[in-house]
């Protein structure tokens, strides 16, 4: 079983940076790829970031060039550092990992950004 606590959410206006913590409860080289998604009010939740344990990132297009994932594995912790922030990047933001056959999510945080 592996725990995640997401952190980092908060409101802010449009322009401005964000930095989201994935904090794991056991040691991330053991997880598979650790996501970060979204979902708005009313929309199905959305894939934003990706990183592998190899250390390839995939982004959505609507976040490419603003979003970057990255991971501090003496930490056990994956980040989404968000900068550029858009209205419609407000959406309460998860965390997922893989590891064998399981997949896990974290509770999630609200990032609100206004116009």
């Amino acid at each position: 079983q592996v725990q995640l606590v997401e952190s980092g959410g908060g409101l802010v206006q449009a322009g401005e940076s964000l930095r989201l913590s994935c904090l794991a409860s056991d040691s991330i080289f053991s997880i598979n790829a650790m996501r970060w998604y979204r979902q708005a009010p009313g929309k199905q939740r959305e894939l934003v970031a990706t990183i592998t344990r190899g250390g390839v990132r995939n982004y959505a297009d609507s976040v490419k060039g603003r979003f970057t994932i990255f991971r501090d594995n003496g930490k056990n912790t994956v980040y989404l550092q968000m900068n550029s922030l858009k209205p419609e990047d407000s959406a309460v933001y998860y965390c997922n990992a893989d590891r064998g056959v399981d997949n896990y999510w974290g509770q999630g945080t609200q990032v609100t950004v206004s116009s």
